[in-house]
């Protein structure tokens, strides 16, 4: 099923939605016993693994972590190949001094900012959607 690729269809109909809760980036050696269903993200890297997760599976777990975020999803089926959207968004968020980490699923980009910044970003990415 493939997903949209214009970027005007791409900004105008993106949709932010947050998600409720507070999430957290862990870095680990080796997976702890957490659930499939627990997990948000996974990632492999040199250093470790970073395990994207609510925060209080974290807390559960004993995991460290500096980072609380909010996690917004982008409604829209975007394609893997899809051009421009990461850059839109990240230019718009720049501009308000918003940081960001994004992470692209098969159907939506989804994004993670610090937690008190979550209202911020979605007025944001929303202005974003009603300019296009």
């Amino acid at each position: 099923m493939a997903g949209e690729t214009d970027i005007n269809a791409l900004l105008k109909n993106m949709t932010p939605r947050l998600n409720v809760g507070e999430y957290v980036f862990c870095l680990v050696d080796k997976i702890p016993a957490v659930n499939l269903p627990d997990m948000i993200g996974f990632f492999r890297e040199e250093e470790g693994y970073t395990l994207i997760l609510n925060k209080e599976t974290a807390d559960r777990l004993d995991l460290n972590y500096s980072y609380i975020a909010a996690w917004i999803t982008l409604t829209i089926h975007s394609s893997l190949e899809a051009v421009g959207l990461t850059a839109a968004f990240s230019t718009a968020l720049a501009k308000h001094l918003i940081s960001y980490n994004v992470v692209a699923g098969f159907y939506h980009d989804h994004i993670f900012v610090a937690f008190h910044d979550a209202q911020k970003a979605m007025d944001v990415l929303c202005e974003l959607a009603t300019k296009n």
